[in-house]
């Protein structure tokens, strides 16, 4: 896997590179004007309620947690995914094959800031992991539950976002990782907080206080 990160580090490099060269000519690196979007997140005021009535809990055990017990993608519509449908929903002039897969467009990422031309860039976040979630309380859903929290497209729990970004966040919940694009901070922890509430899963003490760190400041 350290190989294929490599190579990828490496493309992003360069593309990086040519990017910033191109920056006093071109919008490219900056967040489009109609740029589309996961569900818009409760207020800054309703997520302060709803993460007062998330249940408090020290994080659970990840013992017998899997991916594989989270289905996803799953097809949507036709040949179309999970995956490809939120790539067409968060990238612009997105173009998509007979088979759905993107083969065009441009995708702006919330978290880092950065604009690539290949999905093959980007990673589906899945805002509130599906470890976290397994420790939270999704240990003990169906597995049917399950492939709806990973599929949820619904809330604001799935978004297009830079591959090594995503990776770099892993499992980790707001007060172990923020996105590092500060204006974003906030619509992260309401799209967190929005997401938990509906699902009903549960908060840490150190969680609840970044959450709610984040949220007084909105």
């Amino acid at each position: 896997m350290s190989g294929v990160y490599a190579r990828r580090a490496g493309r992003r490099t360069a593309v990086a590179a040519a990017s910033a060269a191109l920056a006093a000519t071109s919008v490219l690196l900056t967040a489009p004007t109609a740029q589309a979007s996961p569900p818009t997140p409760v207020s800054a005021a309703t997520a302060r309620t709803y993460l007062g009535q998330l249940t408090e809990r020290a994080e659970g055990s990840s013992t017998g947690y899997s991916r594989d017990k989270f289905p996803h993608w799953i097809t949507q519509s036709g040949a179309c995914n999970t995956r490809e449908v939120v790539l067409k929903r968060d990238g612009t002039n997105v173009q998509q094959d007979s088979a759905c897969a993107a083969v065009s467009g441009s995708w702006y990422s919330e978290y880092d800031g950065a604009t690539w031309t290949a999905a093959s860039d980007l990673d589906i976040d899945h805002v509130v992991a599906l470890a976290e979630a397994w420790r939270s309380g999704a240990s003990g859903w169906t597995t049917s539950q399950r492939q709806a929290f990973a599929n949820d497209l619904s809330r604001p729990q799935l978004i297009a976002v830079t591959d090594n970004v995503n990776q770099a966040k892993s499992d980790l919940d707001p007060a172990e990782w923020m996105p590092s694009r500060t204006a974003y901070r906030c619509t992260y922890a309401r799209m967190w907080v929005h997401v938990k509430h509906h699902w009903n899963l549960t908060v840490d003490s150190a969680e609840k206080s970044a959450l709610q760190g984040v949220l007084n400041n909105c």
